[in-house]
């Protein structure tokens, strides 16, 4: 097999090796720390940012192709998810649940759609719609209930679940803005034309002085990554906070999960994208619920089977698949 023909696999286990294992390190984080999204989210845009200015950009000697404030109404909504779902890291709601709501970006993507461009859909967008529905309505109402069994940190179970309501209400905020910062990047770059690395860079290099708000939350948030295990480097001799070395393997792994899912992009058809990455998220939530041993009972699994079969529904994998197999079978059939 050539080094052209080894792309598309050498992209699909990338995707996995890289997304997969960045759920693993944001976890960590998070159940240790658990108010420092914005120091992990911060890490990632400058790291993202530095490398967009030296690989695109190129120290800003490369004009962008689309114009500067196209890209300023994207990073507002942009900025304003990212600091909604760090905030919800901190609100007691368990790391499945939220993979299995943005499993659900499909729902909020078809109703802005319907609302906003006047989109008409067929009947099995519809189906998926209502399926990606139950399963988070099912996944919600059992992690309630978890929620309700749990010992309160608070001495105040109802603080306690009042609590994991805002997060999942800020989950669906959360839902609807993504969906909208779709639709307004679908309308650029139908203008425009797709420059994906472009966006990485600017989409990460634009919000930075926004964070200038949340100082002193990172400040703190760094000085208690700084009160974590210390651990011994093996080649330097030198002991650095275990958080930060968790950190470094976050920002990684996300930088090449971002870059795999887009050589993916490049190499693959958008059956075999739509595929990968939903295998994908479903691995991860497996991962998750494994190795950090968090509650799933078995409304979770018939609600997360609702979100996938739905997922695969909407993007028509499987009719796509039944197309393929019925189409090399008929070939098959002419060829004997």
């Amino acid at each position: 097999m050539g080094p052209e023909k080894m792309k598309p696999a050498i992209a699909i286990g990338v995707v996995f090796l890289g997304c997969c294992s960045n759920v693993v390190f944001l976890e960590d984080l998070i159940r240790e720390f658990p108010q420092s999204g914005n120091l992990i989210t911060f890490t990632a845009f400058v790291f993202n940012a530095m490398e967009g200015l030296i690989f695109t950009s190129r120290f800003f000697t490369k004009r962008p192709i689309i114009p500067i404030s196209y890209y300023l109404a994207m990073v507002a909504l942009f900025f304003v998810v990212q600091i909604i779902n760090n905030y919800v890291l901190g609100l007691n709601v368990s790391m499945p649940l939220q993979m299995i709501f943005r499993s659900g970006s499909l729902v909020a993507s078809l109703l802005l759609g319907h609302l906003i461009l006047k989109k008409r859909y067929k009947r099995s967008k519809y189906l998926s719609v209502l399926l990606i529905t139950a399963g988070i309505i099912l996944c919600t109402f059992a992690s309630a209930s978890d929620v309700e069994s749990q010992p309160s940190h608070t001495d105040d179970p109802f603080h306690d679940l009042c609590v994991w309501g805002l997060g999942v209400f800020l989950l669906v905020v959360s839902l609807l803005l993504a969906a909208r910062m779709g639709i307004f990047q679908e309308q650029t770059y139908t203008k425009f034309g797709k420059h994906p690395s472009e966006a990485l860079f600017y989409n990460h290099l634009l919000p930075l002085p926004g964070f200038l708000l949340f100082t002193n939350d990172i400040y703190q948030q760094a000085q208690l990554y700084n009160t974590s295990v210390p651990v011994m480097l093996p080649v330097m001799a030198v002991s650095i906070p275990r958080a930060w070395l968790v950190l470094a393997g976050n920002t990684l792994t996300q930088y090449i999960c971002l870059r795999a899912v887009f050589v993916l992009t490049t190499e693959c058809s958008s059956l075999t994208v739509t595929l990968v990455t939903t295998l994908r998220k479903f691995v991860s939530l497996i991962i998750s619920i494994v190795y950090f041993r968090n509650p799933f009972t078995p409304f979770h699994w018939v609600g997360t089977a609702c979100v996938f079969g739905g997922t695969l529904i909407f993007t028509d994998v499987l009719s796509q698949l039944w197309g393929v197999a019925t189409h090399t079978g008929g070939e098959g059939k002419k060829a004997d």
